[in-house]
Parts: structure tokens; C-alpha cells; sequence
């Protein structure tokens, strides 16, 4: 056995096969043990050292490897005189091109995220106008981002968002716009904070605004604040009927009192 460490004419140690080769001592030592790439010398003092044509295997492992194929397949491919190489490869590229394939679609679902993100709704213009009737502005998604941009809220709406397509948000549009009638109808007949029918609507629109994000009773509860005090809001309830805002501001303090909640100290969560 020699007992030297050169590199040119005795062989290298797994330290310099791990820079050169670009794999982790660790590996080396776990095919080592497997017996797929093994050194063929050793020192006196019992040192690993690999040759050229170790280090040339190694190579052919590492390839393998990186396009994919298994441990035990590789050394079928290496082993084996009588392996389907070229079929083994060719099923491999299949592989690939799937991972490809799929990687592909992330990076586009990846690009409605950020856009989702930044933008708030992945609709153009004319979409909007369409799903959500000719009181939409389209600069709200803008201004809410600038408000509420660095919220988990907004992340969650994000999500929501990049998911959906124009049949989507038009069947959240609907839904918002039967809620609405239904509010304003139970206003109507009369309908009193604290009754099975307001618990039920007061329920229902954490169903319905689930749909941007997931409404806790505290949240409820400050959003009701909103509703009566924004004059945004106020203009949007009062237009279905006058003074809905306070009544949905009345319907869900009573629901949040009837789950323990003081409507007086609720806070956005």
C-alpha cells in the first residue's frame, strides 16, 4: 500500500474527491459503505485514497444522480453489463420533463401570487366593472394594499386571490350582493339584534367575507364598527337601506354578546 497522499500519482483523499467532485465527505463515506464508489487504495495508516479511475465513477455516480436516478439504479446501470441503459435513461428524461412540467406551472402560479400580492386583483378593468357593478372603483384594491399591504389579512386575501378566476369572484360578488338583500329585507321585517334570525345572518356574513379572509367574532365586531362610522361603508349599507349600517353594526355587537364577547373592548385579532 503507498503510503502518500499525492494526488497526481497515488491517488486523492476523500477530502480533495469531496471538493473535486463536489459531493459531501459524508456521501462519499455512505457509498462508500454501500459499495457503490469505493477507494481502491489505502495507506499504511488506513486513509482512504481514490484513483482515476474511482474518481472516473464517482463522475458517472454524480451525473446519474443529478438527473435523477436512484442509488440502486445507478449501480444496476454501472454493474450491470446486461442493463437497458438507454431505456433506463429514456424513462428518466419522461421524469424530467414531468418535473419540468410541473415546475413550470408553479412558477405561474408562483407570478399570480406576487401579482395577487401587490396588486390584490388579478381582473382587469372591464372584469371588475362586470363582477362587481358600476359603483366599483378600481383604485380600492390599490388603496387597500397601501393600507393594509403588510397585514396577514391581506397575505390571506392574496392567496385567496391568485386562485381565483373572473367565474370565481363573480360567484363571491353574487354572494356578498345576496347577503346584502337579505340584510336589508330582515331590517325590514323587523328583525331584532339578539334573535335566532340576526345570530343567523351575523354568522352568515363570516361565511360570505370568509372568502377574502377568515373573520374571527372580535374582527366581526370592529368591522361593524367600520361599516357605521367609514363613510365608504356607510354610503354602501345605507344605499340598500337607510341606517343598515347600524342595524349590522347592532346585529353583530348582540351576537358577540351572546358568545361572550364585550363589543366595547373587541379588538381586530
Amino acid at each position: 500500500m503507498p503510503d502518500t497522499t499525492d494526488a497526481d500519482t497515488d491517488g486523492l483523499t476523500v477530502g480533495q474527491v469531496s471538493t473535486r467532485v463536489g459531493v459531501t465527505i459524508r456521501a462519499l463515506h455512505h457509498w462508500d459503505e454501500i459499495g457503490l464508489a469505493r477507494p481502491s487504495l489505502r495507506t499504511a495508516a488506513g486513509y482512504r485514497l481514490y484513483t482515476a479511475g474511482d474518481l472516473e465513477r464517482l463522475h458517472r455516480v454524480v451525473v446519474y444522480r443529478e438527473i435523477g436516478l436512484g442509488l440502486d439504479r445507478i449501480r444496476v446501470v454501472l454493474d450491470d453489463p446486461t442493463a437497458d441503459v438507454s431505456g433506463a435513461l429514456r424513462a428518466q428524461r419522461i421524469q424530467v420533463a414531468e418535473r419540468i412540467d410541473r415546475l413550470r406551472q408553479l412558477g405561474v402560479g408562483l407570478d399570480r401570487m406576487i401579482d395577487a400580492h401587490e396588486r390584490g386583483l388579478l381582473l382587469t378593468i372591464e372584469q371588475q366593472a362586470a363582477i362587481f357593478g358600476p359603483e366599483w372603483d378600481p383604485d380600492w384594491p390599490a388603496q387597500a394594499r397601501r393600507r393594509y399591504g403588510d397585514t396577514t389579512q391581506w397575505l390571506q386575501y392574496a392567496e385567496r386571490s391568485a386562485a381565483r378566476d373572473p367565474a370565481e369572484w363573480q360567484s363571491v360578488a353574487d354572494a356578498v350582493a345576496d347577503l346584502d338583500r337579505a340584510l336589508g329585507d330582515a331590517m325590514d321585517a323587523g328583525v331584532t339584534p339578539g334573535s335566532p334570525q340576526a345570530h343567523r345572518l351575523v354568522e352568515r356574513h363570516r361565511e360570505v367575507f370568509a372568502s377574502y379572509f377568515p373573520l374571527t367574532r372580535r374582527m366581526q365586531v370592529c368591522l361593524g364598527r367600520k361599516y357605521e362610522a367609514d363613510p365608504a361603508f356607510a354610503a354602501h349599507y345605507d344605499g340598500v337601506r337607510p341606517s343598515l349600517a347600524t342595524w349590522f353594526r347592532r346585529i353583530v355587537d348582540a351576537d358577540a354578546r351572546a358568545h361572550g364577547i364585550d363589543p366595547d373592548t373587541a379588538t381586530w385579532e
